[in-house]
């Protein structure tokens, strides 16, 4: 394990790298088994942000229900508006960032996936079912 990884990765420089090494691939000339490779890590790498994802939603989910039960207690118990606002503050800002790096995550699966078939069109034997798919 690499010193800068202990306490977790950059998500948004490991996307970046992964597509810029994705997309330099897909300018290349390569063969029909170095392009399933690619595809197949491509693939692995993918599941993994998905899974990010996945978690990322449970998190922003309960992070509502957080900040919302903050914001009835505020409101329906004035008289610990002083102690629930800047815990409610806190969670919505909370909740912002949350919500941020959700969609950062959402928007990069999608881009992943067009990679995925921008890769599956560079494979003959796939290309066919590909253009079966989408006709």
């Amino acid at each position: 394990m690499m010193r800068q990884d202990k306490y977790g990765i950059n998500v948004k420089k490991w996307c970046r790298e992964h597509e810029k090494q994705v997309e330099g691939f897909l300018s290349g000339d390569h063969t029909a088994e170095e392009t399933k490779r690619e595809l197949s890590y491509h693939l692995r790498k993918l599941h993994f942000l998905a899974h990010e994802r996945f978690i990322h939603l449970i998190v922003v989910f309960f992070t509502i229900v957080i900040t919302l039960c903050a914001l009835m207690v505020m409101l329906f118990l004035p008289e610990t508006f002083l102690a629930s606002a800047p815990i409610f503050l806190g969670f919505l800002i909370l909740l912002a960032f949350y919500l941020a790096h959700y969609f950062f995550l959402e928007n990069t699966v999608q881009h992943w996936y067009r990679l995925y078939e921008e890769l599956l069109r560079k494979i003959p034997e796939y290309c066919d079912v590909i253009m079966n798919v989408n006709s």
